[in-house]
């Protein structure tokens, strides 16, 4: 997660050179960092829990102060300071389970309509959501099966109902039986809230011969400014972050 952000900005100094940027819930300045180690001439980050005054420590470590300001607060709070009516660059970290499930996107979204200036650019500026079939018999009789017989008591009704829930966990390489299926795509430099929707069709075509268990979905988020495109995938082929999959089992 931490490379995919850190490639996307100081590989691309070009556009982050004398630019305004503003970094939404910055959490340990990390993000804000790159952007003043890229050559920004201002940064602000807005983080709203106690880490912001962590954050204002590490800045101060690292001499960054005269270049990245730490603000607490709600972004749909906040002042931003002087000279900062307006911003080149937004950057977030704002992706939850199953990409929108406890995300700051909605603050991420009226941050831009408010302080990105025209031809702003947002980093991420693309996400997109997928689905695909999950072939894992043994693995669902593992998690749900052990209710059927619980010290020799039967605890079916609470098997039921954790089976009704998604389930964030890591799901394993090659365990996918069908092709994905993108289920949405959200360019972040135009949508709107009312754009995110997960209501979406979506048609999966199993590709060997195993029983399916499970939906499971996972996401991309791409930062397609510059010279070369940088994503950041979550998906089961790919390296484990922090979000895993979701995996939504079925009868």
């Amino acid at each position: 997660r931490s490379l995919a952000y850190r490639r996307a900005i100081l590989d691309h100094k070009e556009l982050f050179q004398d630019r305004l940027v503003l970094d939404v819930g910055s959490g340990s300045g990390l993000f804000s960092m790159f952007a003043a180690s890229a050559g920004a001439a201002r940064v602000v980050g807005v983080e709203m829990s106690s880490i912001a005054d962590r954050s204002r420590e590490v800045v101060e470590e690292n001499g960054l102060q005269d270049i990245v300001t730490i603000i607490r607060g709600r972004v749909e709070e906040v002042e931003l300071p002087q000279g900062m009516e307006k911003v080149d660059i937004i950057i977030s970290e704002w992706m939850g389970s199953c990409l929108f499930q406890d995300t700051m996107l909605d603050s991420v979204l009226y941050a831009r309509d408010r302080w990105l200036a025209p031809g702003g650019l947002m980093f991420p500026d693309m996400a997109r959501l997928y689905v695909g079939g999950l072939a894992s018999l043994g693995h669902r009789e593992e998690r749900f099966g052990f209710w059927e017989h619980v010290h020799g008591f039967t605890m079916a009704s609470i098997g039921e109902r954790s089976r009704r829930e998604a389930a964030v966990e890591a799901v394993a390489r090659g365990a996918l039986a069908t092709t994905p299926c993108l289920l949405k795509e959200v360019d972040l430099q135009l949508c709107t809230r009312e754009d995110i929707s997960l209501a979406a069709p979506f048609h999966l075509t199993v590709t060997r011969q195993e029983h399916v268990t499970a939906l499971v979905t996972w996401f991309q988020v791409e930062f397609g400014h510059g010279r070369r495109k940088e994503v950041l995938d979550t998906g089961p082929q790919g390296p484990l972050t922090s979000w895993q999959q979701t995996s939504l089992y079925l009868r």
